[in-house]
């Protein structure tokens, strides 16, 4: 079930911690959902919190910890023996297990491994910390169930019992042949219906079998299950043998982490942020946009200060700086967010650079224009200045214009490249578009009063 981690209900908790109170605790959590108990943990002190998972089932203790942020995690298996590490690791799928001793020191690493008790539990998490954690091998599992091409049903199910010993979720079962190559896979209902003395071969799905080999992005992985609708998907080494598997559960992890990672990134901040990371890594992931922003704002204030005889022809210009420059910033960041959308989703992949860069043009063009429109008539109407009017209304559609277009240009051309296209979203665009926009309205400013 899940619980609502009120105040009363974490007021009642810690009073249980407080009063030792250890019956107490286990009829309290022990029913709830582990990500929920993770949650709660995480608003306690870190004493409070180990003495809650001391005080828990070992049956979703090893889920508990999994489900921990990663930085808590860090800082919450610093209390932990190494023996009580080794009973997590011993409960958890060796992704799980990976991710976490991926997390530790290698002396601490080695040191946990070594006493894992099931060999062969500890030879697959060592296997999968040979990747990297952002491939597809870094992502896999080694807990599947796989069949022979050239059994027979009877013995299919025999095997396949024997495997479930070690495998939590059934998702697919994968065909291989004596050398352990990917074929295919079979389908439960193929299993259930069929007769004992059929053969795996007569029945399996060849056709349209996807899979990715261990040394593909986690993108690409995302990608793949995203668009196939897949739940689970088959990674395969060099030579095509079957060596793990990629459960839905994992992927949902790796698109929160590229969409929060994007989200930060177009908002200025350089590195991936938690709320309970550091004030020094918020600061130092922070300042060097906060800088760029702050080299370009003096910028601004130099091109101000170049065209001051301007001001000085009509002092309104003054007025409309900000009207200026934020627009032009708000559709620059509009512009570059669609492209970026579509670069990530692949819209754009049979589509050409000019044709993409053609329609934000379009767009600004015609965003420009009612802006202008408005614009001028809300300034005829309190000022009754056409020339100021007609400044202003210039100024803002070519300047909508260009920032519509770099908008869309700059992160088609970071992709190019191989940059983060959600680089462009974010003051890079605005702080560009506040120089150019300026520069563009004193600039006819200058000729509409000379």
């Amino acid at each position: 079930m899940k619980v609502e981690l009120t105040k009363e209900f974490l007021d009642r908790v810690q009073l249980m911690v407080e009063n030792q109170d250890a019956v107490g605790i286990e009829k309290e959590l022990n029913l709830l959902h582990p990500a929920d108990i993770a949650d709660l943990m995480e608003s306690l002190s870190i004493a409070e919190a180990k003495y809650i998972f001391e005080n828990l089932n070992d049956e979703i203790t090893a889920e508990v910890l999994i489900e921990f942020d990663e930085d808590y995690r860090i800082k919450f298996m610093k209390l932990m023996s190494t023996e009580e590490i080794v009973d997590q690791i011993d409960n958890l799928e060796t992704d799980d297990a990976a991710d976490i001793l991926g997390e530790l020191e290698d002396d601490e690493k080695d040191e946990i491994i070594s006493q894992l008790e099931d060999k062969e539990h500890a030879s697959e998490i060592i296997d999968l910390l040979n990747y990297e954690g952002d491939t597809a091998g870094g992502l896999m599992n080694k807990e599947y169930f796989q069949t022979k091409a050239n059994w027979k049903i009877e013995r299919c199910v025999i095997e396949l019992r024997k495997q479930a010993e070690n495998i939590e979720k059934v998702y697919s079962i994968y065909v291989v042949d004596d050398d352990g190559i990917l074929l295919g896979i079979l389908s439960l209902k193929s299993l259930l219906f069929a007769e004992p003395k059929t053969q795996i071969e007569d029945i399996y799905i060849r056709d349209k079998v996807h899979y990715v080999k261990v040394h593909e992005k986690a993108e690409v992985v995302a990608e793949i299950m995203e668009k196939y609708d897949l739940v689970s998907l088959p990674v395969v080494d060099r030579q095509h043998k079957l060596v793990g598997r990629i459960t839905i559960d994992d992927v949902v992890d790796v698109i929160m982490e590229e969409a929060e990672k994007d989200f930060q990134m177009a908002s200025g901040i350089s590195e991936n942020l938690e709320a309970s990371s550091t004030v020094f890594k918020n600061t130092r992931s922070r300042l060097p946009w906060i800088l760029i922003g702050l080299a370009g704002g003096v910028a601004a204030s130099q091109i101000i200060r170049g065209y001051e005889s301007q001001i000085d022809l009509n002092p309104a210009l003054a007025f409309f700086i900000p009207l200026i420059v934020a627009t032009a910033g708000n559709v620059g960041v509009q512009s570059s967010a669609i492209i970026v959308q579509g670069l990530a989703s692949k819209d754009f992949q049979f589509q050409s650079l000019f044709k993409q860069v053609g329609k934000e043009t379009l767009v600004g063009m015609m965003v420009g224009f009612i802006c202008s429109v408005i614009i001028f008539g809300v300034n005829y109407t309190f000022n009754g200045d056409i020339l100021l009017g007609t400044t202003i209304s210039i100024s803002l559609f070519v300047v909508v214009v260009i920032a519509a277009v770099l908008g869309a240009l700059v992160p088609l051309l970071l992709d190019r490249i191989k940059i983060d296209p959600a680089l462009a979203t974010g003051p890079f665009i605005t702080t560009a578009n506040d120089i150019i926009g300026l520069s563009i309205y004193f600039m006819v400013a200058y000729f509409v009063y000379m």
